[in-house]
């Protein structure tokens, strides 16, 4: 019988049942943040489907469908995320200070915090050479620095793309974590060369409105009815230990009128329970994580061991 080469040296493997436990501020046992993706897409450049039909140069619909999210869905957002008091992880290219600044000068007056993902949703990590991708992690800090006065302590890569070296390079240029790796609901230090950096969970595939509505085919309603459940449920289990309940979402997809409509009733449901649940960012939650007491977070060094101790 073939034997398969199963591991990991990235984390180390430990069911959340055998854990230590900790609160969020407050006694918290549930954090909640909200990631909007604020993307910039180069004309002529493939920026994805259409969804109607196959792409195909010059790709002016695809480009149009999420030029959109700029000019119209994320103005909607906006208004419905300040309507229920409820703050962004602002996940931006560094080309939408160029295309849209407009866009970042309204998270910046609500206080939101910016996550860096990259120049332009034209091009993925995986693509780049380790230089190129280290030129290009340092333009993007640099940028954020210039316009915000502080560097984004966060990252995810655009179409959420790592190259194999993408975790060593994020710490060498000052990120202190990460959202590309969905791997648990619990934030979870992850091994580098350097030192390590800590993964915050990403709905990178299940409440995540782009793989929802458009691969798995998910109706609007059902959408809403997805971050219903998955609330009450992680509400919950959290009574057990503590949790992250993420959403994802992109201007062009939930900025749609009949999208934000939907998302509406799963908004409102969530902050019924603001009393319960730690609203926050993706920032916040990590600065937490961190600030916990020593071996309170899984040592991603026990995952090195067993490797090699297998091997």
């Amino acid at each position: 019988m073939a034997k398969f080469d199963t591991k990991m040296d990235r984390y180390p493997f430990v069911p959340i049942t055998k854990r230590p436990t900790y609160d969020w501020p407050a006694g918290k046992r549930l954090a909640v943040y909200f990631a909007l993706n604020i993307e910039a897409f180069e004309f002529g450049r493939n920026p994805g489907p259409d969804f109607t039909t196959m792409p195909a140069p010059p790709f002016h619909r695809g480009y149009a469908y999420r030029d959109f999210g700029n000019r119209v869905g994320v103005w909607r957002l906006i208004d419905l995320f300040q309507e229920f008091d409820i703050p962004l992880s602002v996940l931006a290219n560094t080309a939408v200070y160029d295309a849209y600044p407009e866009v970042m000068a309204a998270f910046r007056q609500r206080g939101d915090e910016f996550v860096g993902h990259g120049r332009t949703n034209s091009e993925r990590q995986i693509d780049m050479s380790e230089d190129e991708e280290r030129a290009m992690l340092r333009e993007v800090r640099d940028r954020f620095e210039k316009e915000e006065g502080a560097a984004p302590k966060g990252w995810l890569g655009p179409f959420i793309s790592q190259s194999t070296r993408t975790p060593e390079l994020l710490v060498e240029q000052g990120f202190g974590y990460m959202l590309d790796w969905f791997y648990d609901e619990q934030p979870q230090l992850f091994r580098t060369d350097l030192g390590p950096i800590l993964s915050v969970p990403y709905p990178s595939m299940e409440l995540n409105d782009l793989p929802a509505v458009f691969n798995r085919r998910v109706s609007d309603a059902e959408f809403a009815d997805l971050l219903v459940d998955a609330f009450d449920q992680q509400l919950q289990d959290s009574e057990k230990y503590p949790l992250v309940f993420s959403v994802a979402l992109h201007t062009f997809v939930m900025g749609q009128p009949h999208r934000t409509r939907n998302l509406r009733r799963a908004l409102a449901h969530i902050a019924s329970h603001r009393d319960k649940v730690w609203i926050t960012t993706a920032g916040k939650i990590a600065t937490h994580a961190l600030s916990l007491p020593k071996g309170t977070l899984l040592s991603p060094d026990a995952a090195g061991s067993r490797a090699s101790a297998a091997s």
